[in-house]
């Protein structure tokens, strides 16, 4: 499965004073994950991140050309995106975007349909799958046996119901 080279990040929900920093509401594992990136894209254009921390579930920057509360509030709404190649995962994890459209197969190898979308709810992640019908499959590990992002493959194990 190619991938993306651009990240989707978090938004830019809100200024944060008069000094023109920004809220980000932060859609990867966390804001302090986020918080390691030096440069961040907005508009398809790199943005130095000149200082950040957490606040709350939010990541509060400040961002290089943006030196008041009337230039922050231009940045509202914009999506925030961040570079794969500057971004350090842990072997074995992946981007959910990776595994956007990954073939989902059940223990014998058939297959169930394609992931469409990945629901975040209290309680659990759910993965979307299309095939003949649609399941919900929680993304617990007594549900997802295996997944290998480089191949686009999901192994799931379903229950009567699923």
């Amino acid at each position: 499965m190619d991938k993306q080279r651009f990240i989707e990040a978090g938004k830019i929900v809100n200024t944060h004073g008069v000094r023109g920093e920004v809220k980000i509401q932060v859609w990867l594992d966390s804001p302090e994950f986020m918080k390691k990136f030096k440069t961040v894209y907005i508009d398809e254009k790199p943005v130095k991140m000149l200082s950040s921390r957490p606040h709350k579930d939010m990541l509060i920057a400040s961002l290089e050309g943006v030196a008041d509360v009337n230039a922050a509030m231009c940045l509202k709404n914009k999506t925030v995106y961040i570079d794969r190649k500057d971004a350090k995962l842990p072997r074995g994890t992946y981007f959910l975007q990776d595994i956007m459209g990954a073939s989902v197969i059940d223990e014998k190898g058939d297959e169930i349909g394609k992931l469409v979308d990945i629901m975040e709810t209290p309680a659990s992640t759910i993965y979307v799958v299309k095939g003949e019908t649609e399941h919900l499959i929680p993304a617990v590990p007594e549900f997802i046996l295996k997944t290998d992002a480089a191949k686009g493959i999901i192994k799931v194990h379903l229950i009567e119901g699923m």
